[in-house]
């Protein structure tokens, strides 16, 4: 089968999904797939082994049976890419366009996780200009504070003090109009993968040992800057309660394909959800593939069945009248 993997693109996570798709790239080729490398510059170009690449409604892509978007942050994980692949006529691996745009925006996500009564950490979500009277007093110290639309903790911050608040607004601002504003949680990391469509495999959860005082992106990308530790250290029904909490989020948001969700586990009981990733990392030091291989699915056998689930979607789909 011939897949199209995309690569690169506009936001500031170009590099991360770079060496994304080249890992995924590998795994379809092992699985016995042909692959179309197609690098999304940053500028915006698509080009393929050099050349440009001309997409016209209908028409799909480069004549790939499926789509592999290995795109992360703003302009590839955000709906826009999936609505132009939707325009195109082509089946895509992952979510389709309002999860992708919806689990992007951090603030909305929350917004919907509360409105399903799903725990989670208190938060604010703050435009600029917008009065900081309450908020330390209301969520208390130290606070993270994160664009609302961007991910692999680029633009982050950690305020220690009230002083530091107006000055990592600042530095969120930069990359989004909107400011996510979060109670910091002491509890352990946890991280578990999800396939699927209609019926869904939840992996083992893993465990985030860090060697950094938190996740940042060079704990997440840099070689030995964290451990994913499987299973967690707790007990077999807090495990089982991330796992089902991972199946309720996904099918909250309708996510398709594949995903991460991560979760803050308090005093080794309360389960905490922080995010969906819709198109989580496939680097060396990712979670995604190495949570399915510990729970028995090798890499290219995992690939090999997000392609099979991107096809069964899109003949879902193609049957609906429009």
């Amino acid at each position: 089968m011939r897949v199209a993997v995309l690569a690169g693109g506009r936001s500031s996570e170009h590099d991360v999904s770079l060496a994304s798709a080249a890992s995924v790239r590998d795994a379809l080729q092992r699985a016995g797939h042909e692959t179309l490398p197609v690098e999304i510059g940053r500028d915006g170009r698509w080009s393929c082994e050099g050349e440009p690449v001309e997409l016209t409604p209908g028409a799909g892509l480069l004549g790939a049976d499926v789509v592999f978007p290995v795109l992360h942050g703003p302009f590839g994980e955000d709906g826009t890419v999936q609505g132009l692949l939707e325009t195109i006529g082509v089946p895509y691996a992952g979510a389709g366009v309002l999860c992708s745009a919806l689990c992007m925006d951090k603030a909305l996500f929350k917004e919907l996780m509360a409105s399903r009564g799903l725990p989670q950490v208190d938060y604010a979500a703050l435009h600029k200009g917008a009065s900081l009277d309450s908020v330390v007093e209301r969520l208390g110290l130290p606070l993270f504070v994160k664009p609302a639309r961007l991910g692999s903790s680029v633009g982050i911050s950690k305020v220690s003090t009230a002083e530091e608040l107006p000055t990592a607004l600042e530095i969120s601002f930069e990359h989004d109009p909107v400011a996510l504003v979060e109670q910091m949680s002491g509890g352990m990391e946890v991280e578990c993968s999800v396939i699927g469509n209609h019926e869904l495999t939840v992996s083992q959860p893993g465990e985030i040992v860090l060697h950094a005082d938190w996740y940042d992106y060079e704990a997440k990308y840099t070689p030995g800057g964290m451990e994913l530790l499987m299973p967690p250290r707790l007990e077999p029904d807090v495990i089982e309660r991330v796992r089902e909490l991972a199946a309720e989020v996904y099918r909250s948001v309708d996510c398709a394909g594949f995903a991460r969700v991560d979760f803050f586990v308090e005093n080794g009981e309360r389960v905490l959800v922080n995010e969906l990733n819709t198109i989580p990392g496939f680097t060396d030091t990712s979670g995604f593939p190495k949570m399915f291989e510990a729970s028995g699915l090798r890499f290219p056998e995992l690939v090999d069945r997000l392609v099979q689930l991107a096809l069964e979607r899109h003949r879902d789909e193609s049957a609906y009248r429009y």
